[in-house]
């Protein structure tokens, strides 16, 4: 994208004022959520949303995001930055750094994942905490209440979703992510988004329970990955007149030629996270859904991918010190430890993360559909002519008819807010 043109000029001045009061003086091309997401609806495609458990996760999103003009989100889920290096506090400039050094011209949001309210004390400190992450540079927030009972679930997304400025891109969530068969379904997703959108709180994306998981499938204990597509569908079509389409968690492990389906059942947002950390830490991967490949009941380590060798023999001892499976998901915990040492790693080693996350993303980038639409979230910011990106959408029906008594369900159990 040419950031000496008039029409992204003009761009600049559209970004929300977060993003204005922090890097007003420079071309960073990040955005609020809003506009990708009406982008992405626009154009019936899906945008890429890449978790940042290392810095160098965001480098090469960036970069196949660049190269093939797609925009992308950078992602966090609030679990994440109690055990990674990537922050809420450092992942702006991080992006900042990233994107200079690719010569800027990459469109992008920065997208708060699995914000998790799992009562009042989370309630009451989201409201001051996001509001620092958003006054840090984040353009995006998904709220995730979804372990709550319905009308819980309903009240405290309301309640934290009308604190958050309404130019920030939202998504929110009902039904837990717990693998194949655990559906969410139409009634309790009508019952959620009508209940939100009587109360004036107009979300981006729903975040579903259709099967997915977060993490790796382990295909030794008869794991596989089970995403309702049918199911998918019909929550998407129910939802359309609210202006809300599907938030996918869970891709890691999923089959291509799936994923290049997802943008037919009203799906707009895909998250990968896992796949990613797999590639930071140089993990044997299946080469068709990225899934961590185990041999002997532990991971495998290919040498010439990822970190070097003898940092992952430093990683290995350490999560053996803690008493962690060889196939542990509790492998992510060592992000924060080994943060730093990853980036002190040599230029071939950080070089070859870049590259092969960038490979990953850019065929995500294509399987969505994203290829060349970054020009549309621009001519749409353009075309709104200032930086406010609120939705404008119609209240559908009083609050009244979203009480306790019309909730679907009951109270359920806690749930994985990881990614």
């Amino acid at each position: 994208m040419d950031i000496n043109s008039n029409s992204f000029k003009k761009f600049l001045s559209c970004r929300p004022l977060n993003v204005q009061a922090l890097f007003g003086d420079s071309p960073l091309g990040l955005v609020s959520g809003r506009d990708i997401a009406a982008a992405a609806k626009e154009t019936g495609t899906i945008v890429l949303a890449g978790n940042a458990r290392n810095a160098l996760v965001i480098k090469g999103i960036l970069k196949a995001a660049k190269e093939l003009d797609a925009p992308a989100l950078i992602e966090l889920a609030k679990s994440e930055s109690a055990y990674c290096g990537a922050t809420y506090d450092n992942i702006p400039e991080y992006a900042m750094k990233y994107s200079a050094e690719l010569g800027h011209g990459v469109i992008f949001a920065l997208h708060v994942d699995h914000y998790a309210v799992k009562g009042e004390a989370d309630l009451l400190k989201g409201a001051s905490h996001l509001s620092k992450i958003i006054a840090n540079g984040f353009t995006s927030v998904a709220i995730d209440a979804s372990h709550l009972d319905d009308y819980a679930n309903l009240c405290a997304t309301r309640d934290l979703g009308t604190w958050i400025p309404s130019p920030i891109g939202l998504e929110v969530e009902v039904g837990e992510i717990k693998g194949a068969g655990e559906l969410s379904t139409v009634e309790e997703a009508l019952y959620f988004i009508g209940g939100l959108n009587a109360w004036g709180v107009f979300p981006d994306y729903l975040a579903i329970s259709n099967g997915s998981l977060h993490g790796t499938y382990d295909v030794s204990a008869g794991v596989s990955e089970g995403i309702d597509l049918a199911r998918t569908k019909e929550i998407a079509d129910a939802i359309e007149p609210y202006g809300v389409s599907i938030a996918q968690h869970g891709i890691s492990g999923t089959p291509f030629d799936k994923v290049s389906q997802f943008r037919k059942y009203g799906i707009n947002k895909g998250n990968v996270a896992t796949l990613f950390q797999n590639v930071v830490f140089g993990i044997k991967m299946d080469p068709d859904t990225g899934n961590a490949v185990t041999e002997g009941g532990t991971y495998v380590k290919e040498s010439g991918r990822g970190i070097s060798d003898g940092l992952w023999g430093e990683l290995v001892a350490s999560a053996d010190s803690s008493g962690m499976s060889r196939k542990s998901g509790d492998y992510k915990k060592l992000n924060l430890p080994f943060h730093e040492k990853i980036l002190a790693e040599p230029a071939q080693i950080t070089g070859r993360i870049v590259d092969e996350v960038a490979e990953w993303a850019k065929r995500f980038i294509k399987a969505f559909g994203g290829e060349g639409t970054a020009e549309r979230v621009v001519e749409a910011a353009v075309r709104r002519g200032d930086r406010n990106s609120s939705p404008e959408r119609v209240i559908r029906s009083p609050r009244s008819k979203y009480g306790p008594e019309a909730a679907p369900n009951k109270a359920k159990s806690a749930g994985n807010f990881d990614d």
